[in-house]
């Protein structure tokens, strides 16, 4: 072995362990990107992590890039901003960066940090991590990709306080509320927490929040009042947060409000907050008491003036409470009708009455007060018949700490006094106008009250009673309007649409604006009477009440909404319209259009239609376009897909919102609709120029597939070349061209010696491979596999599916001891003949070192068929027949020996027509290599045999033996037809008989008898008796077909079809034309000829002689019998019947 090889071996070993090495020894590099997509709205921050591993050192820091992606050019990076150069971004993030709006930070040698502090609309779409290789080999993948999709921000709170500064002593009881929502299409949850700034503090404290997951966690400071139960949140509906603070400390005061957030579940499982909001705030003063409480046992008493009243009268309940060290005692007190409590005194004298009685409170229709140290008065002018009942007064002593909150001790109750309270004659009555009243939400309620028998000035009061609080019993103020007309509007009213009306002497009205759910219930219309006293003083005299029912129906309920398409399935480049139809009551919703494009993506926002008619697009504007249509009982919103491609399909949806009261309302969606935009059907065509199989070493290879047939004239084309080795698994990349025509070389090329090989691309779409200087290693499958592509109506790129050619390519060395006879024949055999092809070699056969195999091919006769293996004998002397669907029979019919050392042949026992073609055979020359093992050295075929297989000439004639064409019903029918001539003395015959009908279409088949004569009868014979139809085989090959019986139905032609048979020499049975002879038959009535009229005639005149006849010999014998009976008397002589008297031929001799 020579140096020179010796050191290239060397030299392989060497690169191959090197690549072993890093291989197996080395981690390869992996870049990791938070994944996406990643909801993130307007306004707030973006962070995004990437970290990378795998460099050989991971001490060292690696530098990164940023690059993003938009959704209107996704093929075009954008430069964001780069650790290592300053001057990395594009102008559009310059400016950002440089004032450190945008920033890439450091976390760790591997690790960074990228952040936009204010993310704005355009910063939609793909980012991608780059890490900058620092290293001399590149292993691994070294970017990562992940998405954004910017929401608006749709969150609102707000806090629907009457009063933005409110001052409470210690001990009293605090309640505020604060709505918060939020319409972001997404699915995400909300936290609400309300805080306390207390004076002379830096920040503000939480006082107790509600979080995402809708868990309680007080604040620090106040779990000792949360868990006593004294500070409490509450969620009322889908967005009102109502906050309670009982027995109020001086520490409390500062400014309370409360603050939501918005959270959304990152792909990684993590809760991001997205979005904060918080509502204004409301400033508390707390004011405290100075007096140390001595508490001891209370004793409590009620009295009242009077216990039995008529309606219009003042009551006055009073309460006694007796304690030691009373003066400096604390304590509340509180009155009590039928166990529901009407009002209670605190420890600092501050006056709280239940929701019903409030309105009387500010009326001043109930009063309460503390008369003295022990003594407290509760009194009710005018009072009405719904006040009777049982009163008690309840105490509570109250400890006052040091921090200055109260602290509640055990209540003891008085005794209960019973109040009865009598109606007086008045003719003041009330009634609603509707008892029952539906209404829809968002609409507006109005309720008419009307008053009768009213003699002086009227004041009215609206109350509510909600579903909620039907248990209760207990109704808050909606508003009151007084004798002079002056409106107070209920606390939880202040906020709303509300007016109260006296549109005339006798009705008032009550009109409510932007109905919600929360409205339905009782409302309750209470008319007072007033009248004038002898001191001059204006008083209630009566006072009447009339409730309704309200109904509110929801917005779910009302609205309807689907989504239709007539083309959900596109085409690239097709377009089509996306229906929202929404059928129900005009309501001012807002329209948002989503696409989910995949199972494993959220939803994206295409665009959001506002009640006012504004648009507002988060995708491609220049992809949809949107259009509205009105009628009087539903809106259509129409989405317009204008040119589709790939990015446009996927699920799409129609939602909708609203805003009640200032709180975003999600209502139903309609059902997904998918989209689908299909590739066109692609009509790519390749083919390979033909070329030959073989060639010798060192010569050029030369390899060409062209593209006969495209899809577009535009399209472009991407092509690889492959090749596939024998005895390897799998295919080669040898080298590839992209659809821009840049080519790269691949991994067999690049160990096989690149600069050998080349491609070039010719006129017509052809791909030419060349292959210089051809090695015995280039032997192989070559695959040109084509990619065509089209450009979208969007400028992307789409693929459509690949065509594959298969070019067969061996490199043989020069041998000249191998020559094949090369002399064509032409073949021409009878069919059922056998057939004998020879296959010679002229030289090479003599060495002993050589072996050789063999292929038979054979070619069909069909211009342009290829080649086809019939037959392979292998070096080692094993033979096997390639699978082949079509070449199944004739494989079962050949024989292959080898006479001699340099004779092959190839015997084909009973030619058939499908044996014609082209056969050839191909003789490989194997020698025994350096290693030990055979190699193939030289290949040659030899010259082409055709092969034409011609059809035997048919003798076959047939008669049929004249029959009369009429005959009569009831008899027999009898047809034959007969060979007259045949093919050969050996034929054996076949027979069908078949008829034909007069007035009938197609041939019905009688019956059959196959060549051995198995006789079969037809569905004409079955359905008419085939027990009256029989088939005899005679002498001389004649066949005769019975019908028994005839009937008028048997009329009509016959045909005799006769089929010959010949059997080849191995056995097989071969068909030739048939022949075929046709028998009119008529059956016709008995005694019918072809007159009618003249048959009728003939008839009568042989009938009357006959009959005559008859007659006259009836006479004859019955006057003959009657004279022997007078003569003789009883008949004893012989009787004329047969029976007893037989005829004799001859006389006898003893008579």
């Amino acid at each position: 072995m020579s140096f020179s090889h010796l050191l290239l071996r060397g030299t392989f070993l060497l690169f191959w362990g090197i690549q072993l090495h890093i291989q197996l020894g080395e981690a390869s590099v992996l870049t990791q990107v938070q994944a996406g997509p990643l909801y993130r709205v307007v306004g707030y921050p973006l962070t995004i992590s990437c970290n990378v591993s795998g460099f050989s050192n991971p001490d060292t820091k690696q530098d990164f890039e940023f690059l993003a992606f938009k959704p209107q050019n996704p093929d075009r990076e954008l430069n964001v901003i780069s650790t290592r150069d300053p001057n990395f971004s594009f102008a559009m993030y310059y400016t950002r960066v440089k004032s450190e709006a945008i920033t890439l930070e450091h976390q760790s040698a591997t690790s960074i940090l990228f952040q936009m502090k204010s993310l704005e609309e355009t910063d939609e779409g793909e980012y991608e991590c780059c890490v900058l290789n620092s290293e001399s080999v590149y292993i691994g993948t070294y970017s990562a990709k992940t998405s954004v999709q910017v929401l608006e921000n749709t969150l609102i709170v707000d806090s629907p306080h009457v009063h933005t500064s409110l001052t409470h002593d210690e001990g009293d009881t605090l309640t505020l509320s604060c709505k918060a929502s939020s319409n972001t299409f997404q699915h995400t949850h909300l936290s609400v927490t309300w805080y306390l700034h207390g004076r002379g503090e830096a920040l503000p404290r939480p006082i107790i929040s509600l979080d995402r997951d809708l868990t309680l966690n007080p604040g620090p400071g106040f779990q000792v009042r949360y868990q006593a139960g004294l500070v409490g949140l509450e969620k009322v509906g889908e967005a009102l947060y109502r906050l309670k603070m009982a027995e109020l400390e001086v520490s409390d005061t500062g400014r309370i409000y409360c603050q939501a957030q918005e959270w959304i579940q990152d792909p990684d499982r993590s809760w991001f907050s997205i979005a904060t909001s918080a509502a204004d705030a409301t400033t508390l003063e707390v004011k405290a008491k100075e007096v140390a409480p001595d508490v001891g046992s209370l004793v409590v008493r009620v009295s009242v003036q009077q216990a039995t009243l008529q309606e219009g009268q003042q009551l006055s309940v009073s309460c006694s409470v007796e304690a030691q060290s009373l003066a400096a005692s604390f304590f509340s007190v509180a009155w009590l009708r039928d166990g529901q409590e009407l009002a209670r005194i605190g420890p600092t004298g501050v006056l709280s009455v239940g929701s019903e009685d409030g309105g009387r409170e500010r009326s001043g229709e109930l009063r309460a007060a503390r008369t003295g140290d022990r003594e407290h008065r509760l009194t009710l002018k005018p009072v009405r018949t719904q006040d009777q009942g049982e009163y008690q007064c309840r105490a509570w002593p109250l400890e006052r700490g040091e921090d200055g909150s109260f602290t509640q001790g055990a209540s003891q109750d008085s005794s209960p006094q019973q109040v009865t309270i009598s109606a007086i004659e008045s003719g003041l009555s009330v009634a609603m106008e509707q008892q029952n009243v539906s209404v829809n939400e968002g609409g507006r309620l109005q309720l008419t009250c009307g008053v009768n028998g009213a003699k002086g000035p009227l004041s009215v009061a609206w109350q509510h009673r909600s579903l909620t609080a039907a248990g209760t019993g207990l109704f808050g103020d909606v508003l009151t309007l007084s004798r002079d007309g002056v409106m107070a509007i209920g606390g939880e009213y202040s906020q709303r649409s509300v007016r109260g009306l006296r549109s005339s002497a006798d009705t008032f009205l009550l009109e409510l604006g932007e109905v919600t759910t929360s409205d339905a219930g009782v409302y309750q219309c209470t008319v007072s009477e007033w009248t004038t006293g002898m001191a001059g003083s204006t008083e209630k005299s009566h006072s009447q009440s009339q409730k309704a029912d309200v109904m509110v129906h929801s917005v779910e309920s009302l609205l309807k909404v689907d989504l239709k398409s007539r083309d959900p399935q596109l085409t690239v480049g097709e377009g089509t319209d996306l229906v929202c139809r929404i059928r129900g009551p005009r309501l001012p919703v807002t329209v948002t259009w989503t696409l989910q494009r995949g199972e494993s993506s959220g939803p994206e926002n295409i665009l959001t239609l506002s009640p006012s008619g504004d648009v507002i697009w988060r995708g491609d504007q220049g992809r949809y376009q949107l259009k509205t249509s009105t009628t009087p009982h539903e809106v259509r919103h129409i989405l317009r897909i204008l040119q589709a491609s790939p990015r446009e399909a996927g699920r799409y949806q129609c939602e909708l919102s609203m805003i009640v009261e200032k709180v975003h309302r999600k209502l139903p969606a309609s059902y997904p609709l998918a989209v689908l935009v299909n590739q066109p059907e692609s009509k790519l065509s390749v083919v390979s120029s033909p070329s030959p199989v073989e060639q010798h070493v060192n010569t050029d290879m030369e390899m060409k597939c062209s593209v006969s047939q495209a899809t577009s004239d535009t399209s472009h084309f991407a092509v690889t070349w492959l090749v596939q080795k024998e005895g390897e698994e799998g295919n080669q990349t040898v080298l590839s061209s992209d659809r821009d025509a840049v080519v790269t070389l691949g991994a067999w090329a690049q160990s096989g010696g690149g600069e050998r090989i080349s491609m070039q691309r010719m006129k017509g779409n052809t791909f030419e491979l060349t292959i210089r200087q051809a090695r015995i290693g280039d032997s192989g499958s070559y695959l040109c596999v084509v990619e065509e592509w089209l450009q979208g109506p969007h400028g992307q790129w789409h693929q459509l599916p690949a065509s594959t050619k298969t070019i067969e390519r061996r490199v043989l060395e020069t041998v000249k001891d191998l020559r094949v006879d090369q002399t064509k024949q032409q073949l021409k055999v009878t069919e059922g003949e056998d057939v004998e092809l020879n296959c010679s070699l002229t030289s090479g056969a003599s060495d002993p070192s050589v072996l050789y195999a063999l292929t038979w091919f054979y070619m069909d006769s069909v211009p342009s068929s290829s080649k086809v293996p019939l037959v392979v004998l292998g070096h080692r002397g094993t033979l096997s027949y390639p699978e082949n669907q079509g070449l199944q029979d004739l494989q079962g019919r050949i024989c292959f020996s080898r006479p001699s050392r340099s004779s092959f042949r190839l015997a084909l026992q009973g030619a058939r027509q499908g044996d014609g073609g082209s056969y050839q055979c191909q003789v490989d020359q194997y020698r025994l290599n350096d290693q030990g093992t055979w190699e193939q050295k030289a290949s040659e075929e030899s010259g082409i045999t055709n092969l034409t297989v011609m059809v035997t000439v048919s003798k076959l004639s047939v008669v049929s033996s004249p029959s009369p064409v009429e005959q009569h019903i009831n008899t027999d029918m009898e047809m034959k037809c007969s060979v007259s001539q045949a093919t050969s003395d050996t034929s054996r015959f076949a027979v069908t008989w078949l008829v034909q009908k007069e007035g009938e279409e197609g041939n019905q088949t009688v019956l059959s008898s196959d060549r051995d004569a198995v006789v079969t009868l037809g569905a004409w014979a079955q359905s008419g008796g085939g027990e009256r139809i029989s088939m005899q085989r005679m002498k001389g090959n004649t066949f005769e077909l019975t019908i028994r019986k005839a009937r008028i139905g048997d009329s009509g032609s016959y045909l005799c079809v006769v089929e010959e048979w010949l059997q080849g020499p191995h056995g097989q049975w071969h068909q030739l034309p048939a022949s075929t002879k046709t028998i009119e038959r008529r059956v016709l009535e008995t005694g019918g000829v072809s007159d009618p009229t003249c048959s009728s005639a003939i008839g009568l005149w042989i009938l009357v002689p006959i009959l005559c006849v008859l007659l006259a010999t009836i006479l004859f014998l019955s006057m003959k019998l009657h004279l022997q009976a007078s003569t003789t008397g009883k008949n004893t002589g012989n009787s004329l019947w047969a029976e007893e008297h037989p005829m004799n031929p001859k006389p006898n001799p003893e008579d």
